[in-house]
């Protein structure tokens, strides 16, 4: 079975703009090591497999049954992201998973909270909420050192 490119599938919602993220990450995979996902992810995966995959059958992936007997679906039991029907076709249905999966590389973290950050400028390390708490922790701390100093 063929598997059907998101670009085809692409609903009326997504814009030329996220069909071309697509087409960069998917060039990216071919190029890269296989991304692996963490608990949370693997969990979320799993139910996108079992609701959206055309190729599930009871937990048996179509595509790879043959004359000997069934197999298990490797996107079920693996934290990898190996299948690529399911790397095409039902991940991008999951916008906010399919970004975090294949961004991870190249999302800034902040250093505190590890939520995603946007820096604005080069030297950004931490989100705002956590530089404002290290710059009141450093004042004190500094104030605390040189307190009776004149």
């Amino acid at each position: 079975m063929i598997a059907v490119s998101p670009l085809r599938r692409a609903d009326d919602k997504k814009t030329a703009a996220s069909a071309e993220y697509v087409q960069r990450t998917e060039k990216r995979l071919l190029n890269e090591e296989i991304p692996f996902m963490n608990e949370d992810q693997f969990r979320r995966s799993k139910k996108l497999v079992r609701s959206l995959c055309a190729n599930l059958d009871y937990g048996n992936c179509l595509l790879l049954d043959n004359q000997f007997g069934t197999c298990v679906c490797p996107q079920l039991i693996s934290y990898s992201l190996i299948c690529k029907y399911f790397r095409t076709a039902v991940l991008p249905a999951d916008w906010e998973l399919y970004v975090e999966i294949m961004e991870t590389d190249t999302q800034m973290r902040c250093g505190d909270c590890s939520q995603p950050l946007t820096p604005g400028s080069k030297n950004t390390l931490y989100c705002e909420p956590c530089a404002n708490k290290r710059t009141r922790r450093n004042k004190r701390e500094w104030a605390r050192k040189n307190r009776g100093r004149k």
